[in-house]
């Protein structure tokens, strides 16, 4: 006699109406799996998923670190609403914000410097220009430790200072423009104060600073010595491709004494990590993030 199927241990068709299995997971680790995705993709897709997902999207902690990139997105409207909904839901909780690639003006980032008293790290790449005066942002962020500007539009010394002046708990600076032009020749006598401006004005308003790196800006020997006398904790500085830099042996030895990670322009012509490469290369998250129907609410 045939035995029935079931009795030889085969399973049975799954229940249909059975809850998905990661419904069931802590919130803890939800958090932590959401977390992995971008800013886009939790305010799009991932909150769509179930009713346990869109709670976790809608906690505060979920956007302590907010990552954005408009190349994630179809326009710059788009863009816009991702943005000011992210810092909404971070309820002024929000302590890391990188924003990359904002070609138009659409007044973000004031919207979330008057939202973010507590943010302790900015970073901000690919500004084709500044939507606001740059230093009156900075002027609401009391709390900052780590300013990053990577190839901005040209900040001048007293803005340098403004920084500094704003943000005195600054541990952590890179400048890294999108083009530099000075007014001066060389055999100007004005040359060598000008080249060296943004420098003094790194030493006389930021003595907290644990690290600096800065990018094709022009600065003599008096800038580096402004810097080391205004920065007494400085642990590590990157001055590739800052022309005009030329130390003497005793600049030079004072450089490596004091400094535990020190490149001059002459060390590496490679482009550091931290400049345009790392941000144009794309991370595989482009398709993804365009693939949705936006819906932040």
């Amino acid at each position: 006699m045939l035995k029935r199927k079931s009795e030889f241990g085969m399973s049975k068709a799954p229940d249909s109406s059975a809850a998905p299995p990661w419904i069931e997971l802590p919130e803890e680790l939800t958090a932590n799996i959401l977390q992995r995705l971008h800013a886009e993709q939790r305010l799009g897709i991932a909150q769509l998923v179930c009713s346990a997902w869109r709670r976790a999207c809608k906690n505060p902690a979920m956007w302590r670190v907010i990552d954005l990139d408009y190349r994630r997105c179809d326009d710059v409207a788009e863009f816009d609403i991702i943005c000011r909904c992210a810092v909404d839901r971070s309820q002024g909780q929000l302590i890391e914000l990188k924003v990359i690639n904002l070609e138009e003006y659409s007044g973000f980032l004031n919207y979330a410097a008057e939202r973010s008293s507590q943010l302790q790290c900015l970073t901000l790449a690919w500004y084709e220009e500044t939507e606001t005066d740059l230093t009156d942002m900075m002027k609401k962020l009391p709390q900052l430790e780590e300013l990053h500007l990577i190839r901005m539009p040209s900040l001048t010394p007293k803005q340098f200072a403004t920084i500094g002046i704003s943000c005195p708990k600054l541990k952590s600076f890179t400048y890294n423009q999108h083009s530099y032009e000075h007014p001066f020749c060389p055999e100007d006598e004005d040359f060598e104060d000008f080249c060296t401006k943004h420098a003094i004005a790194i030493g006389k308003s930021m003595p907290n600073l644990r690290h600096l790196r800065l990018w094709e800006l022009y600065m003599r020997n008096k800038g580096v010595k402004a810097i080391l006398d205004g920065c007494p904790h400085l642990e590590s500085l990157d001055l590739r491709r800052c022309s005009g830099v030329d130390l003497d042996e005793v600049l030079f030895n004072r450089c490596i004494e004091r400094i535990k990670d020190l490149i001059l322009p002459t060390d590496d012509l490679c482009r550091p990590d931290w400049s345009d490469d790392g941000f144009n290369d794309d991370d595989g998250c482009g398709v993804f993030a365009r693939s949705y129907d936006f819906k932040p609410y």
